[in-house]
C-alpha cells in the first residue's frame, strides 16, 4: 500500500501509479521534502545521486498542477524544470511522463542537438510541464516560442553543476522573466560554498532537506585508486574490463576528442563500446545509451556529460580513467553504480600531475580511496607534471591566439606577412622551455609528437 505517499497529500491518482509501479514506500529525501513541497514552500534539496530525488520534486509538482485543473495558454508553460544535460532532461521527463499517464498533464522535454520546429510546435499550444536544458531554452525564448511570465513552478535539478558549466548568467536571465509568486525547488547532490550563495537569491524561505552530507557516495560502492603514468592507463583499464566482459562498464573522461579516440581503441581490440560526449549528436547519444541499456554494448565510454542522471541498475563498474577537474564531479560519476540497492565498484586511475584533483577528491569525501596498486606520487614528481601539462596548455593558447591576431600590414597579396623561420623583432623575449615530466624527455634530435587525445596514447592525453 501507498499509505505514506496518501499521507503527505498527493492526489489519489499518482498514489495509484506509484503502486502500479511497485513503489510503497517513499526514500528519505522524498519524505522530508514532499510535504513542505505540497504546501507550496521553497525546498533545497541535498541528497546524493539515486535516492529518488526526481521523484521528490516531481511528485508534488504533478500533484499540484493536477488539482490546479487549469491549461497552459499558447507559448506558456505552467512549470519549468532545468537540468544540465540531454540526458538528465529526458529521463527527468520520462519519469515525470509515467506518473501522469492517465492525467491531462502534458510534458515536454526541449533539448539541443535537435531542429527548432518540432519544439516550436509543441510549445504553440501550451503545455503543463516543460523539461529543458537552459541553453536551448533562451534559444525558443528569443524566438518568440515561449514565455515565462505565466510560469508559476520553478525546479533546478543538479543546479550545482549549471553554475560550473557556466549558466549562472542565463539562470538570472531566466529568474527574471518568470513571476515573482513561484514555487522553486533546487535539487543536487553537492552544495559546494558557491551554490549556497546562489540559492539565496533564487528561493524565498526554503525548507532546506539535507538526508546525507554533502560528498556523500552510496554505501555499496567500493572504491579504489591506482596510481598509474599516464602512459599505461589504457592497458590498464583494457586489463580490467577484460575480467568482466558481460558486465556493464562506464568509463569517464575530460575531454571529447580524448574519449571518442579511447572508444575507437577499445572497439578496435574487441569490446562492446559505445561513446557520448558533447561532439555527439543528439540521435547518437539516445542510440549509445539505448544499446547501452540492452546490454548490446558493454562499455559506455563518456565525459561528464553522462554523469548526472543516468539510472541504469545494471551498471556494476564506473572507472574514473581521468580524474575530473571539480571534485563533486567524481561523487556524481561513481553514482551510476550501485543503484537500486545493488553492489558496484568505481575504480580510479591517478596520473602524477592528477594528485591535486585526488587530494580534492578526498577532502570532499572525508577519507582516503584505499590504494590498490602502485604508491602515491611524491610531491617533486606530481609537482613536475602538473607544471608540464600547465605549461602546454599555456603554449596551446597562445597558438590559438596567434592565429586569431590582426593581420600583418602589407600588400593584400600577404607580402609583408612573417613566415615560418623569419627572424624575430627585435627585442622580443626568448620562449621560455616547456618542463618536461620526469622520465619522458625526448631523444636529442626527436621530433615533436603533436597527436592529442585519450586513446592508447594514454600519455598523449589533453588535460582540458
Amino acid at each position: 500500500m501507498t499509505k505514506q505517499f496518501e499521507m503527505m497529500g498527493l492526489s489519489a491518482h499518482l498514489c495509484e501509479r506509484l503502486e502500479a509501479r511497485g513503489i510503497t514506500e517513499p526514500t528519505p529525501i522524498q519524505t522530508r521534502a514532499i510535504p513542505p513541497a505540497m504546501e507550496g514552500r521553497d525546498v533545497l534539496g541535498l541528497a546524493q545521486t539515486g535516492t529518488g530525488k526526481t521523484a521528490a520534486f516531481g511528485l508534488p509538482l504533478l500533484s499540484r498542477l493536477i488539482e490546479d485543473r487549469k491549461h497552459a495558454l499558447p507559448k506558456t508553460t505552467r512549470a519549468l524544470i532545468l537540468a544540465p544535460t540531454r540526458e538528465l532532461v529526458r529521463q527527468i521527463a520520462e519519469t515525470l511522463e509515467h506518473l501522469a499517464v492517465g492525467t491531462p498533464i502534458k510534458v515536454l522535454t526541449i533539448v539541443g542537438g535537435v531542429g527548432f520546429v518540432p519544439q516550436e510546435r509543441g510549445l504553440a499550444r501550451g503545455v503543463d510541464v516543460l523539461v529543458a536544458t537552459p541553453g536551448r531554452l533562451m534559444d525558443l525564448i528569443g524566438r518568440k516560442a515561449l514565455r515565462l511570465d505565466l510560469t508559476h513552478f520553478l525546479v533546478l535539478d543538479e543546479a550545482d553543476q549549471m553554475m560550473d558549466l557556466g549558466f549562472i548568467h542565463v539562470l538570472r536571465q531566466i529568474a527574471n522573466m518568470l513571476p515573482k509568486a513561484r514555487q522553486t525547488m533546487l535539487f543536487s547532490a553537492t552544495m559546494p560554498k558557491q551554490m549556497e550563495e546562489i540559492s539565496a537569491a533564487y528561493l524565498d524561505r526554503p525548507v532546506r532537506v539535507q538526508v546525507t552530507p554533502s560528498g556523500t557516495t552510496a554505501a555499496k560502492v567500493t572504491q579504489e585508486v591506482h596510481f598509474v603514468a599516464k602512459s599505461v592507463k589504457t592497458d590498464l583499464l583494457i586489463e580490467h574490463l577484460d575480467t568482466h566482459r558481460d558486465e556493464l562498464a562506464l568509463v569517464f573522461g575530460r575531454t571529447k576528442h580524448g574519449m571518442e579516440k579511447l572508444s575507437k581503441h577499445l572497439e578496435k581490440v574487441g569490446f562492446a563500446v559505445a561513446s557520448i560526449h558533447g561532439n555527439k549528436s543528439q540521435g547518437q547519444r539516445d542510440r549509445a545509451l539505448a544499446a547501452f541499456r540492452s546490454g548490446e554494448v558493454r562499455v559506455l565510454v563518456a565525459t561528464d556529460v553522462a554523469a548526472r542522471g543516468l539510472d541504469i541498475p545494471d551498471v556494476r563498474y564506473v572507472y574514473n580513467y581521468e580524474l575530473p577537474n571539480v571534485p563533486e564531479a567524481y561523487v556524481h560519476r561513481i553514482g551510476r553504480t550501485a543503484r537500486a540497492g545493488r553492489d558496484g565498484k568505481a575504480i580510479a586511475y591517478c596520473a602524477p600531475e592528477e594528485m591535486g584533483e585526488l587530494k580534492d577528491i578526498e577532502k570532499i569525501l572525508k577519507t582516503s580511496l584505499p590504494i590498490a596498486s602502485g604508491r602515491p606520487w611524491t610531491g617533486a614528481v606530481a609537482d613536475a607534471a602538473a607544471a608540464a601539462v600547465k605549461a602546454a596548455a599555456r603554449t596551446a593558447a597562445q597558438s590559438r591566439g596567434a592565429g586569431r591576431g590582426p593581420k600583418p600590414q602589407g600588400s593584400g597579396n600577404g607580402a609583408g606577412a612573417a613566415k615560418p623561420g623569419a627572424a624575430k623583432p627585435a627585442g622580443a623575449k626568448p620562449q621560455a622551455p616547456r618542463p618536461v615530466h620526469p622520465g619522458l624527455a625526448r631523444p636529442e634530435g626527436a621530433k615533436p609528437n603533436r597527436r592529442r587525445g585519450g586513446g592508447n596514447g594514454g600519455g598523449r592525453a589533453r588535460q582540458a
